[in-house]
């Protein structure tokens, strides 16, 4: 009885979650100087996150750690084995290849396309950023249980909120960057997650 009344509002929130990232992506490289560098927003947040923790670049180091690939790599493979273990073979598909799939695409196409240079390496949308909610999101999108699901999101955020810290301290980002890669992710990954899951028999 309960089913149609959770279907009809995911098969909303899906594209308009998708139509966000997108729009969010977009609209943010218009704020980026002609001439490069970082905006307003971007010195604002550096010299806050600077500020406030410069005293311990320790600290950067550690709130990095989980955008890290010997991180993110071993939870990725953990939580693909568990559903393959279970026999859901779409799920166990789909978490492997599409948050992957997401950074590819941000490697090949979005960084190419804004073109916005940071030290050696092109900075939007920030890839760290991008693998670290790309499997984020498909965690999320995959849960079962709706308090499983808002325990994975509430621990993602938490987590992300530090790792832009992180970044932005080192200077491997500015904040821009990092917003740009989140809205990316999760435009890529709830994509094609919408495309895919009819094609599922055990998605639920």
């Amino acid at each position: 009885m309960n089913r149609p009344l959770v279907a009809v509002p995911r098969r909303v929130a899906l594209p308009a979650t998708v139509a966000l990232g997108v729009l969010v992506a977009v609209v943010l490289p218009l704020t980026f100087p002609s001439g490069g560098g970082p905006t307003a927003f971007d010195r604002v947040v550096g010299e806050w996150v600077r500020s406030a923790l410069g005293a311990h670049p320790g600290v950067f180091d550690v709130l990095v750690v989980p955008s890290n690939a010997y991180v993110l790599l071993p939870l990725l493979v953990i939580g693909t084995v568990g559903y393959a273990v279970r026999r859901e073979w779409w799920r166990a598909g789909f978490l492997l290849v599409a948050p992957e799939l997401a950074v590819a695409i941000n490697t090949w196409v979005l960084k190419p396309l804004w073109d916005r240079p940071l030290q050696d390496y092109l900075a939007y949308p920030s890839g760290h950023t991008v693998h670290f909610v790309a499997i984020a999101t498909a965690f999320v999108l995959l849960a079962e249980d709706r308090r499983l699901r808002t325990a994975q999101l509430t621990v993602s955020v938490v987590l992300l909120v530090g790792v832009a810290v992180g970044m932005v301290g080192l200077g491997y980002h500015y904040p821009t960057d990092i917003l740009g890669g989140t809205a990316a992710a999760i435009a890529l990954v709830t994509a094609m997650y919408a495309a895919l899951g009819p094609l599922s028999r055990d998605r639920r």
